[in-house]
């Protein structure tokens, strides 16, 4: 039992943030337009400075994984392909709403929650896996996303096109772009001046209870109307299927670390993302399906995070399946 309380009181402040954020957002009712300059905050000036620090000090050798990065994005991938075919038969040959299931089903939310729960759980180690996680499945999701979206012919460009914003958009991404300085940083043993690595502490010490705060307060100006049938099913996907099919496939390529077996397998435990609402937002598809997939996704990983949480913090989950 005293583990289990352990668990909790290392998870309650992650969700009561979200709680927090839900409670004021209902009870407030500002403007959701104020959210604008928030996420521009979290996107371009607190969380890059927090993968920036995640990265710099790590060894390069310790990213230059490519058996672990395949294994987790093809783990992604299926989980993602898995989630679109529900949302096909969910829709009746919807793609465009499917696609948004895909990305319900299979995109944890790597960014806002990721770093600080695993650095708190897990320790400093998670730190390079984490990043190659958070990486490799947002170039994975955000390919595909627009791929699928000419496919359906909502993005109304050429292949070529589409491909050249897509390389553009995972070339320029801020995230993207502070994980390539901090691996430049690592190769070169550069470190910031006194006063810059202050500045970028701060910031990245502000990104986790902005980003949960904001995600409570999104969900809360975006009430879930109805629940759509398909919901359980892509949030078991996401909550249970994905952490374990990560570990089933970790184990059987075999050779890694333990801790970054742990690592991924919490990462893919987290709820949905946040970006889920911002995709389908930006297609003006399934808007609806994206709010109740992060609302009912949250809630029960109260329960599902807590309990993988709970298996690798008291050795319950051996970190090779295939000894």
């Amino acid at each position: 039992m005293a583990d289990l309380a352990n668990i909790a009181n290392l998870v309650a402040p992650f969700f009561g943030l979200i709680l927090l954020g839900y409670a004021i957002g209902r009870y407030k009712r500002l403007p959701a337009e104020g959210l604008a300059w928030l996420q521009f905050f979290l996107i371009y000036v607190a969380l890059p400075p927090l993968f920036y620090r995640l990265i710099a000090d790590k060894p390069v050798t310790e990213l230059a994984n490519g058996r672990f990065i395949l294994a987790t994005t093809f783990s992604t991938f299926l989980v993602f392909a898995l989630s679109l075919a529900i949302g096909l038969r969910a829709t009746r040959g919807d793609l465009p709403q499917a696609v948004m299931q895909g990305v319900a089903g299979s995109y944890s939310n790597i960014g806002y929650m990721g770093p600080p729960l695993l650095l708190a759980a897990l320790g400093p180690a998670a730190s390079a896996p984490l990043v190659l996680i958070f990486v490799f499945d947002s170039v994975l999701l955000f390919s595909l996303v627009p791929f699928l979206m000419a496919l359906a012919g909502v993005e109304k460009k050429s292949p070529l096109a589409t491909v050249r914003r897509v390389a553009w958009q995972v070339a320029t991404h801020p995230f993207n772009v502070a994980t390539l300085l901090g691996v430049l940083a690592s190769a070169t043993h550069f470190e910031l001046p006194s006063a810059l690595d202050k500045m970028t502490l701060w910031l990245s010490q502000a990104a986790a209870p902005c980003a949960l705060f904001l995600l409570g307060v999104t969900v809360a100006l975006r009430p879930m109307k109805r629940l759509p049938a398909e919901v359980p099913a892509l949030v078991a996907i996401k909550l249970v299927l994905h952490p374990l099919l990560v570990w089933v496939v970790l184990s059987a390529i075999g050779d890694f670390p333990d801790i970054w077996i742990f690592t991924a397998v919490i990462m893919a435990a987290l709820p949905p993302a946040l970006n889920i609402f911002v995709i389908s937002t930006q297609y003006r598809v399934g808007i609806e399906r994206a709010s109740a997939c992060i609302l009912i996704g949250t809630i029960a990983s109260i329960v599902t995070l807590t309990g993988f949480l709970w298996l690798v913090k008291t050795g319950r989950m051996a970190a090779d399946l295939f000894p």
